[in-house]
């Protein structure tokens, strides 16, 4: 089916890869096991499959192993439908603690707390797992739907954008025309845009300097023309060095995109026009039916072993060998899958804040870690009941 293609992307990528030996080189590079316990009672046939799909910037980019791009996908293969749940970044998540301590942070950098568990002593490991599990990132996302989440795949984006020219680019159609001037230029996240001498003395007085604020009171009376571009590096950074940004432009209509530029079109977050997470969470699900249109192409399979050895060295998973056997049997019966997308927002279960120490944040509409009317929301657009009920009872994460 096409949607369980693009779930497992970048491992799976077609029926036949199983029988060429590279795909089981690539596997056995990519693929991190999860602790199995053995049990005489036999299961009963696992139908419903739920996998997180988590995108990061890479070493070359600035927060780099954020996750901002993170989607939930579920596969009920017994009731043929498919669901794909997008999460802005900036949902606000408690962690667990080793001292008990509330500790919350967004949810774009849980992935990152677990590949640098030494970072954050605090953080309770025993449900963070190893560096290579996301077993803490998979726990906090089936808090937040409801749904028990099997496996992960995460993927730097630097391995997206050269596996979409290896495909020979994606065909979007895009909803509405969008400028936008801030979006990061590549490899200049600290260039310093000529003002190095400028920035060598404001420095001292950025946020988390030691500089005093007699000093920066005695600078400024020195130098007063400095007083406009510390301001900015702290709050405009677009303004204090603008060679760090790029304007980026999109027209309505049917586009062929390469990797650079399909990467731009599902980054971009600060468009007057088509602007903020949840805009951009819409544009990530296009381009995920765009690569799963390319990769049932007839000229696909060519393409297998070049696309294989690009991915290796940037996609990481837990999705055991039997789960992909399992879900591609079901592409056969592609056109009977029924596909749900869902987005939240602050236009359905989330709300607008700010943290103690003011950042913005999205948390549930009910209070902060509330999130069963999100689960409730979710389950019942699953389940194709409308409208949602007023009240939500308890509910665990599904099988």
């Amino acid at each position: 089916m096409k949607t369980i293609i693009i779930i497992v992307l970048g491992i799976v990528l077609a029926a036949s890869v199983f029988a060429i030996l590279k795909f089981t080189k690539f596997y056995k590079a990519i693929y991190t096991p999860t602790t199995v316990i053995n049990s005489l009672k036999p299961k009963p046939e696992k139908t419903t499959f739920s996998i997180l799909l988590l995108g990061y910037g890479g070493a070359n980019h600035e927060g780099a192993y954020l996750t901002d791009t993170m989607m939930l996908a579920q596969v009920d293969t017994k009731k043929k439908k498919v669901t794909l749940i997008s999460m802005p970044r900036d949902i606000w998540v408690k962690l667990p603690t080793k001292s008990g301590d509330d500790f919350h942070a967004k949810i774009n950098s849980v992935y990152e707390t677990e590949l640098f568990p030494n970072d954050f002593p605090d953080l309770d490991t025993k449900k963070a797992g190893t560096k290579s599990d996301a077993e803490l990132t998979k726990l906090i996302v089936s808090q937040i739907t409801g749904i028990a989440v099997d496996n992960y795949i995460s993927i730097d984006f630097e391995s997206f954008t050269k596996a979409i020219d290896i495909l020979g680019g994606v065909d979007i159609n895009v909803q509405k025309s969008f400028d936008d001037e801030k979006y990061p230029a590549e490899g200049k996240e600290d260039d310093l845009c000529g003002k190095e001498e400028q920035f060598k003395l404001i420095e001292p007085f950025l946020p988390n300097a030691t500089g005093s604020a007699e000093e920066r009171e005695k600078l400024l009376k020195e130098k007063p023309e400095l007083d406009e571009l510390l301001r900015n590096a702290t709050d405009s950074p677009q303004l204090a060095f603008p060679c760090r940004y790029e304007k980026i432009h999109f027209d309505a209509g049917r586009q062929h995109m390469d990797g650079a530029t399909a990467l731009k079109f599902v980054r971009s977050r600060q468009s007057p026009q088509d602007g903020g997470d949840f805009a951009r969470a819409k544009r990530q699900q296009q381009l995920l039916e765009a690569v799963q249109n390319k990769i049932l192409s007839v000229g696909f399979i060519a393409k297998i072993p070049s696309l294989l050895d690009e991915m290796e060295k940037y996609v990481k998973t837990d999705v055991s060998p039997e789960t992909i056997q399992k879900l591609l049997k079901e592409a056969p019966s592609a056109e009977q899958y029924k596909i749900t997308s869902i987005v939240l927002s602050d236009q359905n279960v989330l709300k607008n804040g700010r943290s103690e120490n003011g950042q913005y944040i999205l948390i549930p509409e009910h209070g902060e870690d509330q999130w069963k009317r999100v689960q409730m929301f979710i389950k019942n657009t699953i389940d194709e009941i409308t409208p949602a009920p007023t009240r939500s009872p308890s509910l665990s994460p599904t099988p």
